[in-house]
């Protein structure tokens, strides 16, 4: 019994000592845990601006799947907009885009950002023989240098 006594207040005692320990170190640095932010796709507009280039996708609905207008002005090359029609599966974001190009319209392509930090970044990768679809969704590489970020729409 004698044994059991000493056993606990032992116990008792160490992790007593660890507890305080633990809330001395917080108070001593001042640091304290502070939990990353979690970030989710909402509707709204979501733009890259810079190097003469600007890209903008936005969303107008998401239920099961996630709609809005996506326009590409890059320098040097055609503007092109339309609608994007897609689905967010493990933090890709993956769809149709059909648009118009050079006064054409009706033209498609799969278009693919991966969902990182708050920010949209197209991802690329080898098409199939039609030259509208990737072949390989999992070997997509998001290596865009034009992150969209959430931003205010324009009226």
């Amino acid at each position: 019994m004698k044994k059991s006594i000493i056993t606990i207040t032992l116990a008792l005692l160490v992790f007593g000592c660890k507890t305080k320990e633990k809330e001395n170190v917080e108070e001593n640095t001042g640091i304290e845990a502070v939990e990353a932010p979690v970030y989710i796709l909402e509707v709204g507009c979501y733009a890259y601006e810079g190097n003469g280039n600007h890209v903008l996708l936005e969303i107008t609905e998401i239920n099961n799947s996630v709609l809005g207008n996506l326009s590409y002005n890059l320098a040097e090359k055609d503007a092109n907009s339309g609608t994007f029609a897609g689905m967010l599966q493990d933090s890709i974001l993956i769809g149709k885009y059909t648009f118009m190009s050079e006064g054409t319209d009706g033209n498609t392509r799969e278009v693919a950002f991966l969902w990182k930090d708050g920010q949209l970044t197209e991802g690329y990768g080898e098409l199939d023989e039609t030259g509208t679809a990737f072949k390989y969704i999992n070997s997509l590489q998001f290596t865009s240098n034009m992150p969209l970020s959430q931003t205010e729409c324009e009226p």
